[in-house]
C-alpha cells in the first residue's frame, strides 16, 4: 500500500492533461481529444488486481453513468509479465462482463502515460476541467475517504468536487492524496 506524501513529479493544478493514444479495452484506441466533448474528464490510474482499485470500480461506474457531462477513464500502467491479473486480456473480460463500465478503460503498457502525469498508485485520480479543447487539471486526489479496501466511505470526495465542477464553481480544495497499491513498474 502506497499512501502518497509528495506529488512533486505529478502534474498541478491548471497544467494541461498529458496527451495520449491508448488501446481501449473495449476495442480500438482513445485519445483525449476522444473526450473534448465534455465538460470534465476523470482520469483515473488503475488496474485490474490491487483491492484498493478494485474497492472503486462501483463508485467510477457510478460516476460515469451519472454525470452525462464527465468521462471518466481508466488507465493501466501496470507490468502484466509479472502480475498477469493485469493483462489487457483480463482488463477485456472485465468489460464485457460488466465488471467496469467506464467511459474507456485503456491499456498503457509502455507506461509512459502514468510517468508524464506523475501517477503512482493505483487508483490515483486526475479531474480536469474540458475548455476548449484543453484540459486543465482542477484536482489531484482521492475518491473518497475510504482508506482501507473494506471501509465503507463517509465522504464521496470526488463526486462533490465533480459536482461543483459542473455546476462552474471554482475548485480550490486542497489535494488530498490517494491510497493504493503502488504502479507496478516495469524493470528500468
Amino acid at each position: 500500500m502506497v499512501a502518497l506524501d509528495s506529488e512533486d513529479d505529478a502534474i498541478q493544478r491548471g497544467e494541461s492533461a498529458p496527451d495520449f493514444e491508448l488501446p481501449a479495452a473495449s476495442g480500438g484506441s482513445r485519445s483525449l481529444s476522444d473526450f473534448a466533448d465534455r465538460e470534465a474528464l476523470l482520469v483515473v490510474f488503475t488496474c485490474n488486481h490491487c483491492p484498493y482499485a478494485q474497492a472503486k470500480f462501483d463508485e467510477l461506474n457510478r460516476l460515469a453513468s451519472e454525470y452525462d457531462d464527465l468521462a471518466v477513464v481508466g488507465i493501466n500502467p501496470n507490468d502484466a509479465e509479472e502480475y498477469p491479473d493485469d493483462s489487457y486480456e483480463r482488463m477485456q473480460d472485465l468489460v464485457e462482463d460488466g465488471t467496469i463500465r467506464y467511459d474507456a478503460y485503456l491499456r498503457d503498457e509502455s507506461q509512459t502515460v502514468a510517468r508524464e502525469y506523475g501517477a503512482v498508485c493505483t487508483p490515483d485520480p486526475f479531474l480536469f476541467a474540458v475548455e476548449d479543447g484543453e484540459f486543465p487539471l482542477v484536482y489531484h486526489g482521492r475518491i473518497d475517504d475510504a482508506l482501507n479496501p473494506d471501509d465503507e466511505p463517509t465522504e464521496m470526495e470526488m463526486r462533490n468536487i465533480v459536482e461543483r465542477l459542473l455546476a462552474g464553481e471554482e475548485i480550490d480544495d486542497e489535494f488530498r492524496p490517494s491510497r493504493g497499491c503502488s504502479i507496478k513498474w516495469t524493470d528500468e
